[in-house]
């Protein structure tokens, strides 16, 4: 009988020290537990993506431009999209620069993704080029800062347009080929605003919310596909020039002040995680410190609790807004 219970206490002592280091692992985290597993005991994205042909969408600025450079250094095959073909060449040049990559190596396409009708023509230049695609990384949109009974219903027009419909536009051209081939990986940047609700970004949410459910419903649509894998990538407070380019209460105005960006995760730090979530086929990852990590997990597992604690949040974040700093400048932790 002391054999036994010295038995069970030693079971109850080991998984309460098992749960701690659980907690201690998660209060340290920058990402969820999935994706921190993945990237200790995981597929490295150095064996994954090295000559893969990679389209990455928004590649002119912010974690586009950053996953450009990682994915040159890993030795993936590039094409690098957005609007500004100028940006473009420089964040070429510069992946040419810290890579053994060839000048045909990386393909420069100028794309607007609001223009849906030039999407097919995009996706045949990029197979034109590389003959194939592997991953197509969805990066391309822009923020919103502005509260909704200030704000023009043109701009959430806008918003969707490009966010949402400009998005899947895209993927459907890109899609047809991976099915062809029977193989690929469709990569969407998302957002915890895709899982949460956050003032001054009403449009922004609702275009996150319409990639999640949409992208989660085409997953199952390819069950007969085992080898094309559909990933959600969904970052917190990211250092990047997001602030700099978001939509406000009326297309014409763009923001005064971006504010004190260094409190929030380093940009590398994000495409690191992108690209392991992409080698390891993480259907959903979440790329955030806290509190808005743990913001993700009430969201998941305890919404009562999230909205108690969004209302308190977002109050701040107004007050940071129109105080001319960075709406979430109170609660990020500052990085080092």
């Amino acid at each position: 009988m002391a054999w036994g219970c010295a038995l069970c206490l030693a079971l109850a002592g080991g998984a309460l020290l098992a749960l701690l280091v659980q907690l201690l692992r998660w209060l340290r985290a920058d990402g969820d537990l999935t994706l921190l597993w993945a990237e200790r005991w995981g597929k490295k994205p150095e064996h994954e993506l090295r000559g893969k042909v990679v389209w990455v969408t928004g590649a002119s600025s912010g974690i586009g431009e950053e996953l450009a450079y990682q994915l040159a250094k890993l030795g993936a095959l590039l094409a690098i999209s957005a609007r500004r073909e100028d940006e473009l060449q420089r964040v070429k040049k510069k992946c040419l620069q810290i890579s053994s990559l060839s000048e045909s190596d990386i393909l420069v396409l100028r794309l607007d993704l609001t223009d849906r009708s030039s999407h097919e023509a995009a996706t045949n230049s990029v197979l034109k080029h590389f003959g194939k695609i592997d991953v197509l990384v969805n990066n391309g949109g822009r923020s919103q800062r502005s509260l909704f009974v200030d704000t023009n219903l043109d701009v959430y027009n806008a918003i969707i347009e490009l966010n949402y419909l400009g998005t899947i536009s895209l993927t459907k051209y890109v899609l047809n080929h991976m099915i062809q081939r029977k193989k690929g990986k469709i990569v969407t940047v998302s957002s915890v605003m895709g899982i949460m609700g956050a003032p001054l970004a009403t449009g922004y949410c609702a275009s996150k919310h319409a990639l999640q459910g949409f992208f989660n419903s085409l997953r199952t649509e390819l069950t007969d596909y085992p080898e094309i894998s559909i990933i959600q990538i969904c970052p917190g407070p990211v250092q990047s020039q997001i602030i700099q380019n978001v939509f406000t209460e009326n297309l014409a105005k763009s923001i005064e002040n971006s504010g004190d960006q260094s409190h929030k995760m380093p940009t590398d730090r994000c495409a690191r995680l992108t690209l392991v979530s992409v080698a390891n086929d993480v259907k959903e990852a979440w790329i955030s410190d806290h509190p808005y990590l743990a913001v993700c997990y009430l969201w998941q597992y305890a919404p009562t609790w999230a909205w108690w604690l969004m209302n308190r949040m977002g109050k701040k974040r107004i007050q940071n807004f129109k105080s001319g700093i960075d709406a979430d400048a109170s609660y990020s932790r500052k990085k080092k």
